[in-house]
């Protein structure tokens, strides 16, 4: 029988770039043709062919819940037939304000946007606005989204300005860029030492989940805060996958330290469209209508979307549901780095909240040099015998995996038993 899931793949080659919407999903970097998804239930999502997988992906974050969560689908339905959008305040706008800022002590004021990249970017400019500067520093393999200053990689050496990584995007854009190693305090100490009073913001995922997962060590972030404290310079998490990911106050909450601004997404849109910024007073203030930065949407804030996000974190909040969430993937991760190590096989895991990285190297890195020592061969073959068993993983070496309160104890089970036999076969 003819696989719907390649009919539709070459369809869409024809019409749509890659025949995707966003590149990851053409499964280049594992290879083969991607599942088009039909539905998702639960823990759990059905391709075209008929075919049924246990989803890691949960939609590269949101969907903490797991799909079609019933709360989050009443809400949507209800708000709906209320209306879209409105292009103006709603009630609801300010709920998802209040609750927010209620959770992470770090916002004082809020604004909504549409998308991470959204968030990301206007927080940029508010903080050269704020501090009448123009030098960005970020960290190598993190990703904020595909803003032009953003889109680009380490220079020929330690202190040295980025270069692009996309067409299309000019070297001067990115001449305000200095992009350092991740979880390298001294190199910080040093970017500090030569450009310190003239750099606007500090920007960075505070545990970083585009290079697949890797934490920061204690020294580095908190040597963020003491030196943009010290030089006025604005601190940026990028929280928009950790945020309401890994705990109840995200990943500041975790390790102590409370940003200057705070970018979100993801689990606060339930699966539909949202972002957020925020932070101290003193810089959102900067923003117009109040301030001279401008920034604007017109589906900022839309009411289903913001429904949706509600209703999720609703559910995220309740007590208790952290700690469930993260027994389930504690339980993966170990699992999976026991069955590796019965095999043989070179292999890593670790996780936090509902946030997982697995690494084919014999302990988790710490940079992005070490995630690219990692064997991306011996990944794809993993990948590939996992999907073959009804398993959904996400389709790079190099992306974070997510487990959701819908996976069940026998998700788990069905997992390692897929994942010993996709390791045995690994075995030299």
């Amino acid at each position: 029988m003819a696989s719907r899931n390649a009919e539709l793949f070459e369809r869409s080659q024809r019409l749509i770039p890659g025949g995707v919407n966003s590149p990851v999903r053409a499964f280049r970097a594992v290879g083969g043709t991607p599942p088009f998804i039909r539905e998702g239930r639960g823990s759990r999502i059905f391709d075209e062919d008929g075919r049924e997988y246990i989803d890691y992906v949960g939609s590269w974050g949101p969907l903490i819940l797991g799909h079609a969560h019933p709360a989050v689908v009443d809400a949507v339905a209800r708000t709906a037939r209320s209306g879209l959008s409105f292009g103006a305040p709603t009630a609801l706008e300010l709920e998802m304000a209040e609750l927010l800022t209620s959770s992470l002590p770090s916002l004082e004021q809020v604004r909504l946007v549409s998308s991470g990249t959204e968030a990301v970017m206007s927080a940029l400019r508010l903080a050269r606005g704020h501090t009448g500067r123009s030098l960005i520093v970020k960290f190598e393999g993190c990703y904020h989204g595909h803003s032009d200053f953003l889109l680009v990689k380490a220079g020929s050496g330690a202190l040295t300005f980025g270069n692009p990584t996309s067409a299309g995007v000019p070297a001067e854009l990115t001449s305000h860029t200095l992009v350092l190693d991740y979880n390298d305090p001294q190199q910080v100490e040093d970017a500090f030492a030569k450009f310190g009073d003239t750099i606007a913001a500090v920007v960075l995922e505070p545990v970083a989940g585009n290079m697949n997962f890797v934490r920061p060590g204690d020294d580095f972030i908190q040597g963020l805060r003491r030196l943009c404290s010290k030089h006025g310079t604005v601190l940026i998490f990028d929280e928009v996958m950790t945020g309401f990911r890994v705990g109840p106050r995200g990943a500041q909450g975790i390790f102590g330290v409370d940003p200057d601004l705070t970018t979100l997404g993801k689990v606060i849109g339930g699966g539909m469209p949202v972002g957020a910024f925020g932070g101290r007073r003193e810089i959102m203030r900067k923003l117009a209508p109040e301030g001279p930065v401008y920034q604007a949407g017109t589906l900022s804030g839309n009411p289903v979307a913001v429904s949706a996000g509600l209703a999720t974190l609703r559910e995220v909040l309740a007590p208790g549901f952290f700690d469930a969430l993260s027994r389930t993937t504690t339980r993966l991760a170990d699992g999976l780095a026991e069955e590796a190590r019965i095999a043989g096989v070179p292999f890593s895991a670790a996780s936090l909240g509902g946030m997982f990285g697995l690494f084919f190297r014999a302990s988790p890195p710490r940079s992005f040099a070490e995630v690219m020592q990692c064997d991306a061969e011996a990944f794809k073959r993993f990948f590939h015998a996992m999907l073959a068993a009804g398993v959904y993983l996400a389709p790079s070496a190099y992306e974070a995996g997510f487990a959701s309160a819908a996976h069940t104890a026998a998700d788990v089970d069905a997992t390692l038993s897929a994942a010993r036999r996709a390791f045995g076969a690994l075995h030299p």
